[in-house]
């Protein structure tokens, strides 16, 4: 990747994000949904680390700076719409949610609506204590 041509295949949103799926390699399950501009996925394949673009906080998230919880990018793809991308990762500590679970999908829809069916495996506070 000499040049940044590669990002102009990806059809940005009109406020110049991109979704992006993160998912576990080997297990294939999907620990989170980010979204990225050009420097946050230019970083990500760069540096091969997750990095994703704030949307409350206008600036570029490098998952993992506060919590210790780093995504190692294996791979990444671009569907064949060109507007998702999907990351296939090793999630550091096994922690992608900042809620403290393995994945930000732990609340299933079950007859008398949604259940928490992850356990926290670290109070958000200690990840945090910073913030």
């Amino acid at each position: 990747m000499n040049n940044d041509n590669w990002l102009d295949t990806v059809k940005w949103t009109a406020d110049g994000l991109v979704p992006a799926i993160a998912q576990e390699e080997g297990t294939g399950r999907v620990l989170m949904v980010a979204w990225m501009n050009r420097d946050a996925l230019r970083e990500t394949a760069l540096t091969h680390r997750g990095v994703y673009w704030s949307r409350s906080r206008s600036k570029l998230w490098r998952k993992g700076e506060e919590s210790g919880n780093v995504q190692a990018i294996r791979e990444i793809r671009l569907d064949c719409d060109n507007d998702v991308i999907l990351l296939q990762i090793e999630q550091i500590g096994g922690i992608a949610c900042h809620t403290g679970r393995a994945s930000c999908f732990y609340q299933r829809l079950d007859a008398d609506g949604w259940h928490s069916i992850d356990p926290v495996l670290k109070d958000p506070g200690e990840m945090y204590a910073s913030s």
